[in-house]
């Protein structure tokens, strides 16, 4: 059995996969700052900062994953990304914030890539 952290990080380590299947470029994975922390970010084809929130589920008795992100956490990203660009001095960039939602049931998994949240 599978701690609900162990479950988070698998779901993490698929939707990296995930995305660097599309050619994303990873910059880096769990940034954290006083406003809280962005999963993944990466880069898509077209060059926009994607900020990617992984939510991870083995069943829905609490809900599709994407209805976690709700607008407190777009909010704490949102912050978040904000200091992630000032802090690597990347200026006029295009972002997006998007959800990749995991489902882990029997060894098997699935992928869904919400793109554009807010």
């Amino acid at each position: 059995m599978y701690t609900s952290q162990e479950i988070g990080k698998l779901g993490e380590k698929l939707a990296k996969k995930f995305l660097e299947e599309r050619e994303y470029e990873i910059i880096c994975q769990n940034f954290r700052s006083k406003q809280g922390e962005i999963d993944i970010v990466a880069k898509d084809k077209d060059e926009t900062i994607v900020f990617v929130e992984v939510k991870t589920r083995t069943s829905l008795i609490y809900g599709v994953p994407a209805e976690a992100v709700n607008d407190t956490k777009i909010e704490h990203i949102l912050k978040t990304a904000k200091y992630f660009l000032y802090s690597r001095k990347m200026r006029d960039k295009n972002i997006r914030i998007d959800v990749i939602e995991v489902f882990i049931c029997k060894g098997r998994y699935t992928v869904n890539h919400i793109k554009q949240i807010m």
